[in-house]
């Protein structure tokens, strides 16, 4: 089968970082009576930093703050509001009364932020979907949001986004991502689940949901984008795994316009494990999902509740040789006339990972059209190296043009795209049976 590499390369910009408390916690704990996040923090050295920065003179102040500012004021967006923000959350922490500077403010702010260089080890992983906003196009044209797994110092996961056109011709072409990456404007946590919301001015590619539960201390892993639809408004969910080092729990994202982002997490006996994936509408009255409970083997899940998912039935194990390790989705069922196009993974000799698909028939989803015998794609000689060698992966793709547009990550590094042509592989996969 003929699949068309692209020369586009998203890669990881360490000159992209987002302002963040620099916390002088030493314990996390979460409260029996309200559910809220608190920490207990060392007032101790606190004190004594504060202490220190109140007792300079203005002329002090006024020379550490003009470096601070030719320093760092150009990497971030309102990084002067950041400053006098942070030093107000610590004066409430420490109980500090008296009157100080704008300037012994900002130089207070400045000691507890840090800059976190979110996709400085890799950006990969990618999943697709078409944007919310399709105003002012060609004809053939489509405007899409790509998210991105970012990862940072300490392995540390988030979510970043990019915007782009795909033309008549199958071309990629991206809108130049912002130097900055901004926090909310307002974030609302509890417990586990929370909710973030940003100004519709921030362009997209500033936006990142960062981990900010328990359960998501070092990272938030793979999100699969899905645009569903069945309720009136179109909606965005997205499925992806929270991290805390240990332990691994599926959460859901729901969006409408990419402002505003309603994290929580799924429950019942079968959300477990990686990669589950939101089929994009409901089939006969119920959700339905992709999940990969035992790690190795595709499975399916109907519910009547978002949010619960206590049951599944088995889609496909590994038969063949590149898949035998384990195979799992590569991001949500896409709808085509033949069935449900599902894009997969294996892993095979030497943990190599490539990309396939099955067809599944739209009532009845469990029913396999077809399966290909052979990967749609593996890594070549040109993408093999990398943070970890010989992986292709995908978090999902969409149809434009009659083409399968491919977002696939490179070696858990970088992201690249691949287009194949979807009556080609329709057919291939009613054949394969």
């Amino acid at each position: 089968m003929l699949v068309k590499r692209t020369d586009v390369l998203i890669e990881p910009n360490p000159n992209r970082v987002l302002l963040m408390p620099f916390d002088l916690k030493y314990e996390q704990r979460i409260s029996r009576t309200t559910n809220q996040v608190f920490y207990l923090y060392d007032e101790q050295r606190i004190s004594r930093i504060t202490n220190y920065v109140f007792n300079l003179y203005n002329q002090e102040v006024n020379e550490e703050v003009e470096k601070i500012y030719s320093e760092f004021n150009d990497r971030h967006r309102n990084f002067i509001e950041e400053c006098l923000i942070r030093c107000e959350e610590i004066i409430r922490l420490i109980g500090f009364k008296k009157n100080l500077s704008e300037n012994h403010k900002i130089l207070v702010g400045s000691y507890f932020l840090k800059e976190f260089s979110v996709e400085s080890a890799a950006l990969f992983n990618p999943s697709i979907v078409l944007h919310p906003d399709q105003s002012k196009l060609k004809n053939g044209e489509c405007r899409f949001i790509l998210s991105l797994r970012a990862t940072g110092e300490g392995h540390i996961s988030s979510i970043v986004f990019r915007s782009g056109i795909l033309d008549s011709n199958s071309n990629v072409v991206f809108e130049k991502p912002s130097k900055y990456i901004t926090a909310p404007s307002k974030v609302a946590i509890n417990k586990m689940n929370y909710e973030l919301n940003y100004d519709p001015s921030i362009d997209i590619s500033e936006r990142i949901i960062f981990p900010l539960t328990p359960d998501e201390s070092n990272g938030i892993e793979d999100a699969r984008f899905v645009k569903f639809s069945g309720s009136g408004n179109d909606t965005y969910f997205a499925t992806y795994s929270a991290y805390d080092g240990k332990n691994i729990v599926s959460k859901l994202l729901q969006t409408n316009e990419f402002t505003q982002f309603k994290i929580k997490t799924l429950n019942g006996s079968e959300s477990k494990n990686k990669g589950m994936a939101l089929f994009p509408r409901k089939i006969n009255g119920r959700y339905a999902m992709l999940s990969r409970q035992d790690g190795e083997s595709n499975f399916i899940m109907y519910s009547d509740d978002l949010y619960n998912w206590n049951s599944k039935e088995i889609l496909t194990i590994p038969e063949h040789s590149w898949e035998l390790v384990q195979m799992g989705n590569c991001g949500a069922p896409i709808e085509t006339d033949e069935g449900w196009l599902v894009l997969t993974h294996g892993v095979g000799p030497l943990r190599k990972y490539s990309i396939n698909a099955i067809l599944l028939d739209l009532n009845a989803p469990t029913k396999i059209i077809g399966r290909l015998k052979q990967p749609i794609l593996e890594a070549n000689e040109n993408e093999r190296e990398g943070y970890v060698p010989n992986v292709v992966y995908s978090c999902g793709g969409i149809i434009h043009n009659d083409q399968l547009v491919l977002p696939y990550a490179v070696s858990d590094y970088l992201t690249s795209f691949a287009f194949v042509d979807l009556k080609e592989l329709l057919q291939k996969l009613i054949k394969s049976k």
